[in-house]
């Protein structure tokens, strides 16, 4: 360890006053580029080092680096974020140089080009592997970094308590096309509930799944499925291309990491249309603002068109959150919406307000909203009335279905 903070003092001396911003990250990598192989192994190390407190600690996030970490690393444990006060201060330059150390040349040319790059890492702990989802970006001219721990094996499938309908739509087995949304918040652990159904199908049914994301975080090992895993930026240039690309593929199964673009989402549409099963992840925290975002987000050209192939493929939203247990840990709330008739009919008459009200209704369907899940582990003294409260998207409907106020006539 002192080797190596020798190694970034000594690189960090060489680092001209005069080069401000960019330029000055660029004599960085330069300087970084220079390293010997065993200095970069000691420095890499040195890293490392992080990235197994994460792994003790049970910590989901690193961060470091940049103006807003003032020299500290910072751990996210069980929902809070705080500076780990063990780690000695790091001076901007010091960790603008451990960054960069652990990326390759071309990743480095990236990040001075969009200001952002995401990248997958891992590290050998005890002949086993951990795998970490990374965002390297500038802040305030320094760079700073965020690392997400990935989960080493996938959730069981039974610890997600889904419906059998929802079970049913879900499995390739039962359903062989239609779009499959699971959205949430970041952090809301989106990708682990993604990788368990995908993992589940991969164990039941004889096909080929392809998975494009940015970047790949948990690796399947192909069982009764092929898997196939294409990283953006580094297998496939899009989301957009990949999925094009999968089609020439013979897949039966594609999953798209994310869908943050119009062209991306209508990509989407069009190889669900095709007759192929999709899933993919969005950043609402509803299921019904998962419907109004994906319209809202093509021209208003495209909405109406979108709106009726929409409502032709899609099967079901799952929407979720972490919310914090009784033990201090995260515990799963979710909210299903399953694409029935009325729910179609709703979506293309752009009357997608009365769908909360046909979720609520609609348990015996496999359907659920948030703030009824947030109320069965309420009662299973699962959480606390507080943290019900906090989370639900509506805390008034919540407050309602505890008979806390009186219910609207």
């Amino acid at each position: 360890m002192d080797e190596a903070v020798s190694i970034v003092k000594d690189i960090v001396k060489n680092i001209p006053e005069t080069a401000f911003g960019v330029e000055r990250q660029m004599l960085i990598g330069d300087l970084v580029a220079r390293q010997s192989q065993e200095e970069r192994v000691l420095v890499k190390r040195m890293f490392d080092s992080l990235l197994a407190k994460m792994i003790e600690t049970n910590a989901s996030d690193i961060d470091l680096g940049g103006y807003g970490s003032s020299g500290r690393i910072w751990y996210r444990i069980y929902g809070d974020k705080k500076p780990d006060t063990t780690w000695p201060q790091f001076h901007f330059d010091e960790t603008n140089v451990l960054i960069q150390t652990i990326l390759v040349e071309r990743q480095r040319q990236f990040l001075y080009e969009n200001r952002n790059i995401d990248f997958s890492y891992s590290i050998m702990r005890n002949d086993e592997m951990f795998r970490f989802r990374a965002d390297a970006y500038f802040d305030l001219d320094q760079i700073a970094l965020n690392m997400r721990a990935i989960n080493a094996a996938v959730r069981p499938y039974k610890s997600l308590d889904l419906h059998p309908n929802l079970i049913k739509v879900l499995s390739l087995v039962h359903t062989q096309q239609g779009l499959i949304l699971v959205t949430g918040i970041t952090g809301s652990g989106k990708s682990a509930t993604l990788d368990t159904i995908i993992d589940a199908n991969n164990h039941s049914v004889d096909a080929h799944c392809v998975i494009i994301s940015s970047p790949i975080e948990y690796v399947h090992k192909s069982d009764r499925c092929i898997v196939r895993h294409r990283e953006v930026g580094r297998d496939v240039l899009s989301f957009k291309e990949g999925a094009v690309q999968a089609l020439r593929q013979d897949p039966d199964i594609i999953v798209i990491g994310e869908l943050r673009d119009p062209d991306t989402i209508l990509t989407a549409l069009e190889i669900t249309d095709s007759g192929h099963k999709v899933f993919s992840t969005l950043h609402t925290s509803s299921a019904v603002e998962s419907i109004d975002r994906i319209i809202g987000e093509v021209p208003p050209i495209e909405q109406e068109r979108v709106r009726n192939r929409l409502a032709d493929v899609l099967q079901c939203v799952i929407s979720q959150k972490l919310v914090t247990s009784l033990d201090k840990k995260l515990i799963l709330a979710k909210e299903v919406m399953i694409a029935t008739p009325s729910v179609r009919a709703a979506i293309k008459n752009n009357n997608t307000g009365e769908i909360y009200q046909m979720m609520a209704e609609s348990g015996d369907q496999g359907m659920i909203t948030l703030e009824q899940d947030l109320k069965r582990l309420y009662l299973a003294k699962k959480i606390t009335l507080e943290t019900a409260v906090n989370f639900a998207n509506n805390k008034r409907r919540l407050q309602q279905l505890l008979n806390l106020v009186p219910k609207e006539q």
